[in-house]
């Protein structure tokens, strides 16, 4: 980790704290701060539009298309001030992490014209249409289709583990546009409306009541046919690019909500007096080291990026699988510690999170925050890649080790 912050980002740094002190609630992120529903609602969209005013959406952005113009490393302050301040940067994940970039890396002039102001303002909701019920981590076997008919396509076929699919106005969706081309191939990226006839969301309901996730039908759907990203049957390649921001975008930040809710843990534990228990501790102890681990291999991501090197082949593998598997350990510890009251539903009817992107479900089934990241941590290692698919990543790419058979 040969790694020295210049002076530039560090003036930088300056500038964001002062902007988030002037700009978040009296009393934000100190002991006993509380809003309510309707607070915390008017909050974010005012939220929206301070960070739009002050241009810190898409801030990586290039300055033709409306963001500063940031180098790496005041991208990475920028992510690291809002992270410690707790304050929310992104007013739409899915469109200013994920399809933005990919629009400003594929898409014609006329796309960015359409797309990036939305996105840029926060005005339009985006999800992601990838996984299919017989194609998640083997994504190339999708079978959602998208036909031509005159200056459009028509989409029918199904996707799964939609994010956030009920709110969106649209979808960056795969779809395969050469029925006869093989596997890889014959693929694109769609940019298809979310509010028309055809398109039914189906919400997939947890235990506790959240619905975060869902399934999407199409039956007969319509976008124009400008509104292929990268090329005709060139979906995979843009389609790998919108994964590598998904994978790349927190290197020094992801580590701390791990931090926050371990503090928690540990706070848990100090009251019911399991902290003195040895077998406990122990445990305690693994999880810190292993957030810490996380940090470190943050910085090393950072390091390989800022030099342009990649001596740790197939990183976003390992980092998925080891975040992923670390939360379900210690969500587990979580509920060991909280024992039997664990069972209990401790959370509010009314306010199930004092955290801005906290998770509500039922108001008849009140989970605390700790079980709702208990119930939460469950998928995981599914999403985003399955740990089994990132073990054989790992195995291929790094270790050498011959590629896994296939089923006969």
């Amino acid at each position: 980790m040969d790694l020295d912050y210049p002076p530039e980002a560090e003036a930088f740094r300056v500038e964001i704290r002062s902007w988030l002190l002037e700009n978040l609630p009296e009393g934000w992120g100190q002991p006993g701060f509380a809003m309510t529903l309707d607070e915390r609602r008017a909050f974010v969209e005012e939220w929206t539009k301070k960070l739009f005013a002050g241009g810190w959406i898409c801030a990586s952005w290039p300055k033709e298309y409306g963001g500063k113009g940031l180098s790496l490393m005041e991208s990475v302050v920028l992510n690291e001030e809002f992270a410690r301040a707790e304050a929310p940067l992104r007013a739409d994940f899915f469109g200013d992490t994920l399809v933005g970039p990919t629009i400003l890396q594929w898409g014609t002039d006329d796309q960015k014209r359409q797309f990036l102001p939305g996105i840029l303002d926060g005005t339009t909701a985006w999800c992601q249409g990838f996984s299919e019920p017989d194609a998640g981590s083997d994504l190339a076997s999708l079978k959602t289709r998208a036909d031509p008919d005159g200056d459009e396509w028509v989409i029918n076929g199904q996707k799964v583990w939609t994010t956030q699919a009920q709110f969106a106005d649209y979808v960056f969706l795969l779809a395969r546009t050469d029925q006869d081309a093989p596997k890889h191939a014959g693929i694109s990226y769609l940019l298809v409306p979310m509010k028309q006839p055809g398109i039914e969301v189906r919400p997939i309901e947890q235990v506790d009541g959240t619905a975060e996730f869902n399934e999407v039908f199409f039956t007969d759907a319509r976008c124009p046919k400008a509104n292929v990203i990268g090329g005709l049957n060139n979906g995979w390649a843009v389609a790998m690019t919108t994964l590598g921001f998904e994978r790349g975008s927190s290197a020094t930040t992801g580590h701390r909500r791990f931090a926050r809710e371990l503090d928690q843990v540990i706070a848990e534990a100090r009251v019911r007096g399991r902290d003195r228990d040895p077998l406990v501790r122990q445990r305690l102890a693994a999880a810190w080291s292993k957030v810490k681990i996380m940090e470190i291999n943050g910085l090393r991501s950072l390091t390989d990026a800022v030099n342009g090197t990649h001596h740790m082949a197939a990183l976003g593998a390992c980092n998925k699988m080891y975040w992923s598997e670390y939360h379900k350990d210690t969500m587990e510890l979580a509920l060991d510690i909280l024992g039997l009251d664990g069972q209990v539903l401790t959370g509010s009817p009314d306010e199930q999170s004092e955290g801005l992107v906290g998770r509500r479900g039922r108001a008849d089934y009140p989970v605390s925050d700790l079980q709702a990241s208990f119930f939460f941590s469950r998928s995981e290692t599914i999403w985003g890649g399955t740990a089994e698919i990132q073990r054989n990543i790992v195995g291929e790419r790094v270790l050498g080790l011959p590629k896994e058979p296939k089923p006969v």
